[in-house]
């Protein structure tokens, strides 16, 4: 909790400091300050009645944000609300009857029930008053940070918009090497006369890929397992062009399998490694495919042979990636905008001879 939140404090002072004067007006209207005693008396009791309420409401405040109450469904966050303004209510109320009592502030009846023992059922008299005032603070707070959030949400929403509207004339050109159509062709027509099934067969899985390439900014998320029979489509037409040279592995967790990941994410991972990697390497190599559940995040991790070329630390962020020419930018943008900082991606060197990128997806935010 921030003390030094002005917009707050700004509407904390001029909240309570309207409940005083619409206090002030009609209690002069109905000419109860006629003498200097009453005057006194007035200015004593809401004073204590308004430093009471700065100081009970910034608690609930607190106790709001550190419960991080404003996260929770909208069901839940009413019945909290309910709660907790129900306990400072108590709270608030015992405060000003004994502050009333301690400077002598209490009427003639007050007094009487006080000393009576009736401490207990004055607290609850006043209690009523007390709860309406704390709800009402309640309230504006609780709406302020409800149309807040629907706004930021609306936000969000236009951005993801835009960007899906920008990235889908450019689908072909960020998901698709156009050198991998070219070479897929190639390998398509050599197959024509030899294997005439096989050349069928990668058409069908060419033409796979680029309708989904080309529906795949339309969507925010599709199933793991849909994301997984495309990356199978592109290595396949892969497996062709470097034969041997390709080694394929999967580790699929199949509690994954219907998890939602952004369109194209992992086929562009994999295409990556491939063209990072595997392309340059004489012997070829492994693209190792790992999809995982690690503490209520989806990992998702490309592995293949290959060096990170300049890299000092063995790790390059998104942005590095990016710069060095990885062609991640529409997955790390997607990444942030559906997920926020809640998910990360990373490029690292794990050995002298194996690289993985690395993205990690929070399930709960699926």
């Amino acid at each position: 909790m921030r003390i030094g939140n002005k917009r707050y404090w700004w509407f904390q002072l001029c909240g309570w400091g309207a409940f005083v004067l619409v206090h002030l007006f009609f209690t002069w209207t109905f000419g109860e300050m006629e003498t200097e005693k009453k005057v006194r008396m007035f200015f004593s009791r809401i004073g204590i009645f308004v430093l009471t309420g700065l100081v009970v409401t910034h608690i609930m405040r607190m106790v709001i944000l550190r419960t991080n109450l404003l996260q929770k469904r909208l069901e839940k966050q009413i019945f909290r609300f309910s709660v907790i303004t129900a306990v400072f209510t108590l709270i608030g109320s015992t405060i000003i009857i004994l502050l009333h009592r301690r400077f002598n502030y209490l009427n003639k009846e007050q007094v009487e029930l006080y000393e009576s023992g009736g401490v207990v059922l004055l607290i609850a008299i006043n209690a009523f008053n007390v709860f309406i005032y704390y709800s009402i603070w309640n309230g504006i707070y609780f709406m302020y940070h409800y149309i807040d959030k629907s706004q930021k949400q609306q936000l969000d929403t236009l951005q993801l918009e835009s960007l899906v509207k920008e990235l889908e004339l450019k689908t072909i050109k960020a998901h698709i090497n156009p050198h991998f159509i070219f070479n897929a062709l190639n390998s398509i027509r050599a197959l024509v006369d030899e294997n005439p099934q096989r050349a069928r067969q990668a058409i069908t899985e060419l033409s796979t890929i680029l309708r989904s390439s080309m529906q795949s900014e339309k969507t925010e998320a599709v199933a793991m397992e849909k994301e997984l029979d495309i990356v199978k489509d592109y290595l396949a037409l892969e497996n062709m062009r470097f034969e041997d040279r390709l080694r394929i592995e999967y580790e699929i967790d199949g509690d994954t399998l219907n998890l939602p990941v952004p369109p194209m994410m992992l086929q562009t991972l994999v295409e990556n490694a491939i063209k990072h990697g595997i392309s340059k390497q004489v012997q070829g190599g492994v693209v190792r495919i790992v999809s995982s559940l690690e503490d209520n995040l989806h990992v998702l991790s490309v592995q293949n042979t290959g060096k990170l070329n300049g890299a000092t630390t063995g790790v390059l962020s998104e942005e590095e990636a990016i710069g060095r020419g990885f062609g991640l930018s529409s997955t790390t943008n997607r990444l942030s905008l559906l997920y926020g900082n809640k998910a990360s991606f990373e490029i690292k060197q794990v050995n002298p001879t194996l690289v993985e990128a690395r993205v990690t997806i929070p399930v709960d935010a699926a």
